[in-house]
C-alpha cells in the first residue's frame, strides 16, 4: 500500500482528523490509509503512549463482526492469533446462589465454532494499534488535548484547537471524526446527546492471575465436557434474576470481571465500591466470590457506570463531520456489539470519506447510513430493553440466547462479511427480509419476557450442558458466515436465514404454549400465518446432559 510521508509540522493541515486515538480512532485511522491511501491522516490522543496492558476499558470480548474486521478488514490477524486469547464461545452459568456451579445449567459449545473471536487486552491491542497507525504514515500525537473545534459552516476547512507540551497550536482539516469515547466532544458541542429507555448500571474491574471455572469442580465429566478443557477462554457470565456477571481473561495475564445489572432489581449503590461488590458476589454467586477471594488475585482496579447505554440524535453529516465508538451511541456488553458498532460505524465514516474526496456532495449518503446504523442499533436494543429479570430463568434465557443468536447470524452479521453495508441496490432487495426479521424480534422478545415472568418462583432444572455446538443448523449459520456468495446467491442467502428465524419463532411459540397455554402470541400468530410456508421440523435446542 502506498504511504504518504508524516506532515513536516504538527499544525499541518490534513484531510481527516480524529479525536481519539483508543480503539475506534486508531482501527479507522488504519483503514482510512489501506481504502484511501493518497489521504493525509491524523489521530489525537489525550493519553501517552504506550498504554499499560489490561487498561481498564470495557470491550475485551469480541463476536463475529468485531472479530472479522480486526482480523480481516484491517489484517491483524497475526497479531489476534499470536498475542491475544481465541474465544471459547460465550458461556452461561444459572447459577444465582449456588455454591457448586457444576450442578447448574451451563449453556456454551462444546468445542470451538468455526468463525473465530477473540478475547482483547485493551492495552496490548491498542499499543498495537498506535505502532501500526504510525507504520502507516497517520500522525499520531499522543499526550495532546483538544481545547476547542470550529466547525466550518460552508466548504471551508474545520479548526481544531490541540494543547500538547504546554502549547496550543490550531489544524485545520477537512473532516473531523469524534472518537473520543464518553467525552463525545462534537456531541457535546451539538448538543447531540440522547438518552434511551434502558435502565442498566455496571461496575468492573480487574485482578491478577486467571480465573480457570474448571478449578470450581472436581467432577470429571463436568471437566470434560468441553474439548479442549478451557472454559476459562470464554466471556462467563454468571447469570440471575436481573443481573449477569462476566469474566474475560486477558492475555497479559489478568482476569477481567463486572457485574452488569437492572438498575431497578440490583440498585448501583449496593456494589459501587470494590468491597460492596465483592459482598453483593458472596450472595449472588458465592462460589465465585470464594475463588475472587485468593490472595493471587490482588485487586488491580474499580470502576462503576451508571445508566450506561445511550443514543445520539445524528453520527454522519455532509458538513464533513462525523461520531465513531462510544462518542456516538452504546448498547449494553451482553453480547459483546461495542466492537461490531464500531466496525460499521467506521465502515460508513470510511465510504462518506472517500465519496467526498472524489468530489461527490455525501449528504444523501450520509442520511441514508445514518438511517441504517439506527436501525441496527434499534433493532439490537430490543435485545436489552426490559430482558434482564429473564437472565436467571434456565428455560427460557436459552432459547433467547439460540434466538438473538440467529437473528445476528441472519442478517447483520452476513451484511457486514460481504462487505455491502453500502451497497445500497443490495440493500434495496433485502428490505422484505429486513422488514420480516425484525417484525419477528419484535414480536419474539416479549412473547420470552411473558413466558419468564409466568415462570417466576419455578424451580430450575439442574446439571444440564445446553451444548450449542451441538445444534447443527446453528453451528452452519456461524460457518456460513465466511461463504463468498455472488449478489443474487447473497440475497438468497439472507432470505433462507429469515425463513429459518420463522421456523425457529413457530417452535419458539409452540414450546411456550405447551408450559402455558394462554400465554399471549404476542403477533407472532399473524406473521406466521401471512407467511404462509411450511412449518419445518427443528432438532432439540438443548441437549441434556446425562451426568
Amino acid at each position: 500500500m502506498p504511504t504518504l510521508p508524516a506532515s513536516d509540522t504538527a499544525d499541518a493541515p490534513v484531510d481527516v482528523l480524529i479525536l481519539g486515538g483508543g480503539l475506534a480512532g486508531l482501527t479507522l485511522a488504519l483503514q482510512l490509509r489501506d481504502r484511501e491511501p493518497t489521504l493525509s491522516v491524523a489521530v489525537v490522543e489525550r493519553k501517552s503512549h504506550p498504554v499499560r496492558e489490561a487498561a481498564h476499558k470495557v470491550g475485551e470480548s469480541t463476536v463475529e463482526i468485531g472479530a472479522h474486521y480486526f482480523a480481516d478488514v484491517l489484517g491483524l490477524r497475526e497479531h489476534l492469533e499470536t498475542e491475544q486469547i481465541r474465544k471459547f464461545g460465550f458461556r452461561f452459568f444459572f447459577s444465582e446462589g449456588a455454591d457448586r456451579v457444576d450442578r447448574c445449567t451451563e449453556m456454551g459449545v462444546s468445542r470451538l465454532m468455526p468463525t473465530p473471536s477473540w478475547q482483547i487486552d485493551r492495552g496490548r491491542f491498542e499499543n498495537h494499534l498506535g505502532e501500526r497507525v504510525r507504520a502507516s504514515g497517520v500522525r499520531f500525537d499522543d499526550g495532546a488535548i483538544v481545547r476547542g473545534i470550529d466547525l466550518a459552516d460552508d466548504d471551508g476547512d474545520h479548526v481544531v484547537r490541540i494543547e500538547q507540551d504546554g502549547a496550543v497550536r490550531e489544524v485545520r482539516c477537512r473532516w473531523v471524526v469524534d472518537a473520543s469515547g464518553r467525552a463525545g466532544l462534537l456531541k457535546r458541542k451539538l448538543g447531540l446527546a440522547q438518552a434511551n429507555d434502558h435502565d442498566a448500571n455496571a461496575v468492573w474491574w480487574r485482578v491478577d492471575g486467571i480465573v480457570d471455572p474448571n478449578t470450581w469442580s472436581q467432577d470429571t465429566r463436568w471437566l470434560q465436557r468441553c474439548d479442549p478443557p478451557d472454559r476459562w477462554r470464554s466471556t462467563n457470565h454468571m447469570c440471575g434474576p436481573g443481573y449477569w456477571f462476566w469474566l474475560i481473561p486477558l492475555s497479559s495475564g489478568a482476569h477481567s470481571l463486572g457485574i452488569v445489572c437492572d438498575a431497578k432489581m440490583h440498585p448501583l449503590e449496593t456494589m459501587n465500591t470494590h468491597a460492596k461488590a465483592m459482598d453483593w458476589l458472596r450472595t449472588h454467586q458465592p462460589q465465585v466470590a470464594a475463588s475472587l477471594d485468593r490472595t493471587e488475585h490482588t485487586l488491580q482496579d474499580f470502576l462503576f457506570l451508571r445508566h450506561f447505554s445511550h443514543g445520539v440524535k445524528q453520527v454522519f453529516s455532509g458538513q464533513r463531520w462525523a461520531l465513531t465508538g462510544e462518542a456516538g451511541l452504546f448498547l449494553d456488553p451482553f453480547y459483546s456489539p461495542g466492537s461490531d458498532f464500531i466496525a460499521i460505524s467506521n465502515t460508513y465514516i470510511c465510504d462518506l470519506i472517500g465519496k467526498s474526496h472524489a468530489g461527490m456532495d455525501v449528504s444523501r449518503h450520509a442520511e441514508l447510513y445514518q438511517q441504517l446504523y439506527f436501525s441496527f442499533y434499534e433493532n439490537t436494543l430490543t435485545l436489552y430493553q426490559d430482558q434482564y429479570p429473564l437472565f436467571g430463568d434456565a428455560q427460557v434465557m436459552p432459547l433467547k440466547v439460540i434466538w438473538d443468536y440467529t437473528y445476528y447470524w441472519a442478517v447483520l452479521a452476513p451484511l457486514f462479511f460481504a462487505d455491502r453495508l453500502t451497497d445500497l441496490a443490495t440493500l434495496g432487495r433485502l428490505r422484505p427480509s429486513f422488514n420480516e426479521a425484525r417484525a419477528l424480534n419484535l414480536a419474539l422478545q416479549p412473547l420470552l419476557r411473558e413466558w419468564g415472568e409466568r415462570n417466576s418462583g419455578r424451580p430450575s432444572p439442574q446439571t444440564r450442558l445446553l451444548d450449542q455446538f451441538g445444534i447443527d443448523w446453528f453451528r452452519e449459520m456461524n460457518r456460513a458466515l465466511g461463504d463468498t456468495l455472488d449478489t443474487d446467491a447473497f440475497v438468497t442467502r439472507v432470505g433462507d436465514n429469515v425463513l429459518r428465524m420463522r421456523h425457529l419463532a413457530r417452535e419458539i411459540l409452540t414450546r411456550a404454549r405447551a408450559e402455558h397455554p394462554h400465554i399471549g402470541d404476542h403477533g407472532l400468530d399473524a406473521l406466521l400465518t401471512e407467511t404462509g410456508d411450511t412449518p419445518a421440523s427443528l432438532p432439540p435446542l438443548w441437549y441434556a446432559d446425562a451426568a
